[in-house]
């Protein structure tokens, strides 16, 4: 499989993924939506889903869809990304680059979809919340390690469907996702992948939004550097157990 073949199924599959994300957010939080008000079950549900649709539409490079599963499999020792997709630097960077592409791509035609929604909303925080996450309780430190566990969690058992005899690996990740976020999405709402924050946060930042405040790039490092070390350390763990 050619790297430009991986690099548009990332990038597809990784859209896809944050623009039904970005999407229950701005669901649930913007201004005169259908959906204004419903609580956090339907945010975790929604990404669950988003990552269903995400793994089916980029499942012939393998679905990484994030660059803490390319990063979790880098340090397990694979030597595939996917089939046919050997792990060097170049296949490496190809996943990584086409993620974050996704990710923007994917927040951008979100904000189409709500595009009079957000001009109705007046409140900045909120407008950047549908975009990227934040902490209910700033404490760098201990959002990084909300970050890590998190994303351990999903790297690490992602890694573990390999030895399992069914092939529904879709289904259990979407299923996962929602663990996580019901379960450990609060402190920090659960990032757990660098593109799904960072793409989304760059696209608030150009895209021309009535009333958006800032950009919170003061916090913007935690959901980039918590769920790298968390990916990391599942690929690692991953290799003894």
């Amino acid at each position: 499989m050619s790297l430009t073949s991986v690099f548009f199924s990332e990038v597809f599959g990784t859209a896809l993924l944050v623009l039904f994300g970005v999407g229950v957010v701005a669901n649930v939080l913007l201004a005169r939506t259908k959906g204004r008000g419903a609580d956090w079950l339907l945010i975790s549900v929604g990404w669950g889903l988003a990552v269903f649709v995400g793994v089916f539409a980029a499942w012939r490079s393998g679905a990484h869809l994030n660059p803490a599963v390319t990063l979790g499999l880098l340090a397990s020792g694979t030597s595939e990304y996917a089939p046919d997709v050997p792990v060097t630097f170049a296949s490496t960077v190809v996943y990584l680059v086409a993620e974050m592409v996704g990710a923007f791509i994917g927040a951008v035609l979100a904000w189409a979809a709500y595009r009079k929604h957000y001009d109705a909303e007046e409140d900045g925080g909120t407008i950047l919340g549908t975009f990227s996450t934040g902490p209910e309780i700033r404490s760098p430190l201990w959002n990084v390690v909300t970050e890590v566990i998190g994303t351990f969690a999903l790297v690490y058992i992602i890694l573990q469907f390999g030895n399992t005899p069914t092939e529904v690996g879709p289904l259990n990740v979407a299923l996962l996702v929602v663990a996580i976020g019901a379960s450990l999405g609060g402190p920090t709402g659960y990032a757990i992948n660098p593109a799904r924050d960072l793409g989304p946060r760059l696209a608030h930042a150009v895209l021309p939004i009535r009333h958006k405040g800032g950009n919170d790039w003061g916090y913007a490092w935690v959901p980039v550097v918590g769920p790298v070390i968390g990916g990391v350390l599942a690929g690692l763990v991953s290799q003894v157990f």
